[in-house]
C-alpha cells in the first residue's frame, strides 16, 4: 500500500496530486447502458412509408442511433420487436384527466362533479386515466382543465417525478371564462363556478387570471369564448393572446359558434377546441393564420351522449361534425387529435375510448398516413414539442409504440398497442403493463 509519509513527494504537493486525480475521476464521462430495439418496420410518419428491419439504439431517454446495418454488441439489452411495426408515441391534444363523470354526459352531471368531488379525489381518478392513456399508446397529452383546484398540475408533477405512470403533460390550470364558466348558476351561489373556472369579465381580470395560472405552473392558457349569449369580444381575446405571448406561451380557445370561432382566429388563438361551426371563410382564415383545429370529433356510437339519447338527433349531430372535419381537412387546416373524453362507458377505459375516436377520422375520409400525422407530428407542433417528439428520429425522445399490423394499411391497427416506451422507459411489453414503482423516487422540487 502506498504510504504518503514515505513518499519523496512533499505533502503539500501530494495533496494537490490527490486533488487532481479526484477531479479527473469525477470528470470522466459515465456511459449509461444502451437499450437496443430490433424493429421489423419503423413507420416514417412524415413520408408515410415503412423503414424495414431497423435497429434503434436508445441512450437514457433519447434515440441515439437508428439504421438497418447497426451491429448490436454482445450482451446488450435488446427488445425484440422484429415482428412488429414501431412508430412514435401518440399525442392526445384535448383531454381532462381529472374529470370522470359517472352517468350520462351532460352539464348537470359535470356541475355535480364540481360540487361533490374534491380535487384530491379527482386527482386520484386522474392517476387511473393517465395510466390508461399511456397503456393505449398516448405518450404525450394536453390536459385542458376541469381539474378542480389545479389537480392537473399535481398529476403532471407526480408523473414527472416518477410517482405514477402517465404521458408527458401540458396543463392549463383553471379555465378562464366570462361569468358562469360553463355552468348555469343560481343567484344564491355564484361562487360554485370555482374552482373549475377563473371568472374574468374585464381585461384587468383577464390579466390577473393569466398570471395566476402561470404563477402556479400552467404551461398554456385556455379560454372559454362563447358558451353563453354574451361572449368575449375579438379585442378581449387578442388582449389575452398578447398577454400570454409575452409570458412565452399560447392560448387554446373553446369555441362553439361561427362568431366565436372567427373572433378567436382573428385574435391569434393557437388552437380552436371543438369549433363545430366553421364555414369556408373561417377555414380559410385558419389556414392563413396557422390556427390548429382540435375538433374532439366523437364516434357515431358516442353521439347519443350529446343528443339526450335521441337516435335521430345523434345521427344529425354526427353527420354535421364529420362534414365539418372533412371540410377542414380538404381546406388544408392543421388538425391535431383530441377526444375530450370525460365519461365512463361500460366496456371501455379512458384509453380505449379515446383511441376509438379514430373511426370519426376514417368516416371523414382522412387518409391513414394523414391520420398518423394528425396523431403525432401535428400534436407535437401544436405543443411546440416538435424538437423532441412526433417522429422516430435520432435525437428525439424515445417515445415509441409497437403494433402487430401496419397502421398505414389500416389505422385500426392502433387499437391494439402491445408495446409502449416513453423517454426510454418501457411501460408495456408483450401486451402487459410492466411499469413498477422505482426503488428511489425523485423528490419533488
Amino acid at each position: 500500500m502506498f504510504d504518503p509519509i514515505d513518499s519523496p513527494i512533499p505533502p503539500a504537493r501530494m495533496k494537490r496530486v490527490f486533488s487532481l486525480v479526484l477531479v479527473t475521476l469525477v470528470s470522466l464521462p459515465v456511459f449509461a447502458q444502451s437499450t437496443w430495439i430490433r424493429a421489423g418496420g419503423v413507420i416514417d410518419v412524415e413520408s408515410g412509408t415503412v423503414l424495414e428491419n431497423q435497429i434503434i439504439r436508445i441512450d437514457d431517454e433519447r434515440i441515439a442511433e437508428m439504421g438497418s446495418d447497426l451491429c448490436i454488441p454482445p450482451g446488450a439489452d435488446v427488445i425484440d420487436l422484429g415482428d412488429s411495426f414501431v412508430m412514435p408515441g401518440l399525442i392526445e391534444a384535448h383531454t381532462h384527466l381529472a374529470l370522470s363523470t359517472q352517468e350520462r354526459r351532460d352539464f348537470g352531471r359535470f356541475f355535480i362533479t364540481n360540487m361533490i368531488e374534491t380535487t384530491g379525489y379527482r386527482a386520484i381518478q386522474g392517476v387511473t386515466n393517465a395510466r390508461s392513456l399511456l397503456e393505449h399508446g398516448f405518450t404525450s397529452i394536453r390536459d385542458l382543465g376541469n381539474s378542480g383546484n389545479y389537480g392537473d398540475l399535481d398529476l403532471k408533477h407526480a408523473i414527472e417525478h416518477g410517482w405514477i405512470p402517465g404521458p408527458d403533460m401540458q396543463t392549463v390550470g383553471r379555465i378562464i371564462s366570462p361569468f358562469g364558466g360553463q355552468f348555469q348558476l343560481q343567484p344564491e351561489h355564484p361562487e360554485l363556478v370555482a374552482p373549475e373556472y377563473l371568472v374574468a369579465d374585464t381585461q384587468d381580470e383577464i390579466t390577473r387570471a393569466i398570471r395566476q395560472n402561470l404563477h402556479y405552473g400552467a404551461d398554456l392558457i385556455k379560454v372559454v369564448v362563447d358558451d353563453f349569449a354574451y361572449q368575449y369580444t375579438e379585442d378581449d381575446l387578442r388582449f389575452a393572446v398578447e398577454s400570454t405571448k409575452r409570458a412565452g406561451t399560447k392560448v387554446a380557445m373553446h369555441v362553439t359558434t361561427y362568431e366565436g370561432a372567427k373572433n378567436a382566429i382573428r385574435a391569434g388563438a393557437a388552437s380552436l377546441e371543438h369549433a363545430w361551426e366553421l364555414d369556408q371563410e373561417a377555414l380559410d382564415m385558419m389556414v392563413e393564420k396557422g390556427t390548429f383545429l382540435v375538433g374532439t370529433d366523437f364516434p357515431s356510437y358516442y353521439a347519443g351522449y350529446f343528443a339526450g339519447y335521441d337516435d335521430a338527433l345523434a345521427q344529425k349531430l354526427y353527420d354535421q361534425r364529420i362534414d365539418r372535419l372533412r371540410r377542414a381537412y380538404d381546406a388544408g387546416v392543421q388538425i391535431a387529435f383530441g377526444a375530450d373524453v370525460t365519461d365512463q362507458k361500460d366496456g371501455f377505459t379512458r384509453g380505449s375510448l379515446t383511441i376509438s375516436f379514430i373511426s370519426s377520422f376514417k368516416d371523414a375520409g382522412i387518409s391513414a398516413a394523414d391520420l398518423l400525422r394528425i396523431m403525432t407530428i401535428n400534436g407535437a407542433r401544436l405543443m411546440d414539442w416538435q424538437e423532441d417528439k412526433g417522429t422516430v428520429t435520432v435525437g428525439k425522445h424515445a417515445d415509441l409504440i409497437a403494433l402487430s399490423a401496419n397502421p398505414l394499411d389500416d389505422p385500426d391497427a392502433l387499437l391494439d398497442v402491445h408495446f409502449v416506451m416513453k423517454r426510454g422507459d418501457v411501460y408495456k411489453q408483450g401486451g402487459r403493463f410492466v411499469w413498477e414503482v422505482p426503488a428511489v423516487i425523485e423528490a419533488t422540487e
